[in-house]
């Protein structure tokens, strides 16, 4: 009975580490010049918003942040809040993308004023989508610089968050 047991629980981890392998093969890498996944995702207001629908037209930034009101996500926030001027004289569309709700998104908007999409992914295809999606449910803070082709120009694995607004623009406007 002993055996029967142990041979159960051997079967077991073998049959969840191969899942892990699997799921493991199915994350998304997304390389610089590849076409960016489309998307198409709702504000707090029920505004849709798809990816696709700016190609041709202008550069996108696509930036995944953790959680809505955080430090890291506040300042980065409001760092493109600050700058969104510029964004828009230049044409540039920048898309803030977390897995929180609309209404905690609401709330993010409002308590420091942000001006410019942040959008929910719940169901979190996107964040699959992009390979952001972290085991905790929430997303690595990257940022996709999207050219007018629709294809990824650049890459940013955030760091510096104090400068993250500055470093997209510069990016960006070269693309136009």
């Amino acid at each position: 009975m002993k055996m029967l047991l142990i041979l159960i629980v051997v079967f077991s981890i073998i049959v969840s580490a191969q899942e892990k392998s699997v799921d493991a093969e199915k994350k998304v890498s997304l390389k610089e010049g590849m076409e960016a996944p489309d998307f198409t995702l709702k504000d707090s207001d029920g505004n849709e918003y798809t990816l696709s629908d700016y190609r041709g037209e202008s550069p996108v930034v696509v930036y995944f942040y953790p959680k809505a009101g955080t430090s890291g996500c506040t300042k980065q926030a409001c760092g493109i809040r600050d700058d969104w001027s510029k964004f828009q004289t230049t044409n540039i569309q920048v898309f803030g993308i977390s897995t929180d709700s609309p209404a905690e998104i609401k709330k993010f908007i409002a308590d420091y004023n942000l001006n410019f999409p942040l959008l929910s992914d719940q169901d979190k295809e996107a964040s699959k989508a992009y390979g952001v999606l972290k085991e905790s449910g929430t997303d690595k803070r990257v940022t996709f610089i999207v050219d007018k082709e629709g294809k990824i120009a650049r890459i940013i694995e955030v760091k510096d968050i104090e400068h993250h607004s500055e470093q997209v623009f510069d990016i960006a406007s070269k693309l136009n």
